[in-house]
């Protein structure tokens, strides 16, 4: 790089306990020399690498701060380049004042993600795994953290370098033997082909398909809360969300707009959404919340149906059992706290669905509505679970894009197409799969990536 940046890469936003304010390139450890004055009278330039000094930031001959400063050489750092951290005290104030020394002494300001943006260009990681440090920096939950780990851990990059690595050995046997036919057979060799991309057709098709759960790792569950008026669907965003979200009151109708709450529970990320109560009713304004609410609930990821065990099933609850079949649902049978008349065989048309005995009032089985949310949408243990779940829109699409291909490379073999036409689709699947990871990325495109990173990052 031709030349060195730094910023802040500790929150801007509020004071804390300490701030770090980090440099990168070529000449880091000089510039932070023209500002660090050590207790011990050494310089920077002078010290072994990974090492931590004790001293004080200087400009124009007035101390700013006592800081420790960490001396990291390269290529051993984030960046592979040079790296200093100064670690000052947590003030908004010091903190912009030690960056601007640090300017002032001939660093230019970081652009946002340009940390990660030099790791990716001189080799440290690859695109993936750039794109997962800001999936780290952004997750809401357990699973979100932990698909995240994963991927910045290189758990994807492996596999679609195994997958590349399969595809491109077929297109190199074949080019060869095309060129050298005396020396080089193909006979029979479409089989192993065959085999191959069938397996990496297996693959890919998993990952697309488990995009889905990633978004919702990522985004979280889009949950709609439906029911009768009175059933009990506000007392349940309020202990959901710990906290009186919702007015509660005994009088019908009282929801009559949705109301938006995200909750995490169990580690998961839940856009919980109150919504009007299901009735027919004449007031217009009612009314319009729960055609609302209707509309919602067809494009929610979950429906909770909270049925009012307290009063017998009626018209309103059979519109509701129409409106959610075809969903994900969990059924909460709430009001045990004053007695049930409604039993879970009166549910039968809902027996495919897990029903729930609750009480929202004195937030009683909530935790079996944890567990059974977790069933619905995942598996295995967070912490142990290694499997990849594309939370990345851009990864979902060159996937898509190279599986048509790889499919495209089966049907051919299968109609007896030439080897030579086998090798563009190989190749066309090969090239969108080194897209992921960033082989023969664009500029334009990686700027577009690394623009969504914080300016210390």
């Amino acid at each position: 790089m031709e030349h060195t940046i730094a910023a802040i890469a500790t929150s801007t936003m509020s004071s804390g306990g300490i701030s770090v304010i980090r440099l990168s390139g070529e000449d880091a450890i000089k510039i932070a020399d023209k500002i660090f004055k050590s207790v011990k009278g050494i310089k920077l330039t002078d010290v072994a690498s990974h090492t931590v000094h004790y001293g004080h930031i200087v400009s124009n001959e007035k101390v700013i701060d006592e800081v420790l400063v960490i001396v990291m050489r390269a290529p051993n750092t984030y960046t592979r380049e040079d790296v200093v951290e100064i670690d000052c005290h947590g003030g908004i104030l010091v903190t912009r004042k030690v960056l601007e020394a640090c300017i002032d002494a001939g660093a230019s300001p970081a652009q946002p993600g340009e940390f990660t943006k030099r790791a990716f260009l001189n080799g440290r990681i690859d695109l993936s795994q750039a794109e997962a440090v800001i999936d780290v920096i952004n997750s809401k939950n357990d699973y979100a953290l932990k698909s995240s780990v994963n991927q910045l851990d290189g758990v994807l990059s492996r596999k679609i370098r195994k997958i590349r690595e399969i595809i491109i050995n077929h297109v190199a046997y074949i080019e060869a033997a095309l060129d050298d036919p005396e020396h080089i057979s193909l006979d029979n060799y479409v089989d192993n082909v065959k085999n191959d991309v069938d397996n990496c057709v297996n693959i890919v098709d998993n990952l697309v398909k488990n995009a889905e759960n990633g978004r919702i790792m990522h985004d979280g569950i889009n949950t709609v809360i439906l029911g009768k008026t009175n059933a009990g669907k506000s007392s349940l965003l309020n202990a959901l969300a710990k906290e009186e979200r919702a007015i509660v009151t005994d009088i019908e109708g009282t929801t009559r707009d949705v109301l938006e709450e995200q909750i995490n529970i169990g580690g998961i990320t839940l856009n919980l959404i109150d919504t009007a109560g299901i009735r027919k009713t004449e007031d217009i304004v009612e009314n319009i919340g729960v055609e609302k609410a209707k509309k919602i609930a067809s494009n929610a990821d979950l429906i909770i149906y909270v049925v009012d065990g307290s009063r017998p099933l009626d018209n309103n609850d059979t519109e509701i059992m129409e409106l959610i079949k075809e969903k994900k649902v969990i059924v909460l049978l709430n009001k045990s706290d004053i007695g049930q008349i409604v039993s879970k065989n009166d549910l039968n048309c809902l027996s495919c669905y897990d029903i729930i005995s609750i009480s929202a009032k004195e937030e009683t089985g909530l935790d079996k509505l944890e567990e059974s949310i977790k069933n619905l949408f995942f598996t295995g243990d967070i912490t142990s679970n290694e499997e990849i779940y594309i939370t990345n829109a851009r990864h979902k699409s060159l996937l898509k894009e190279a599986l048509n291909s790889l499919k495209l490379v089966s049907e051919g073999i299968d109609n007896g197409v030439s080897e030579d036409f086998l090798t563009i689709d190989l190749m066309n699947g090969y090239e969108k799969l080194g897209l992921i990871i960033g082989e023969a990325v664009e500029d334009d495109l990686a700027d577009q990536i690394f623009s969504k990173f914080c300016m210390g990052k």
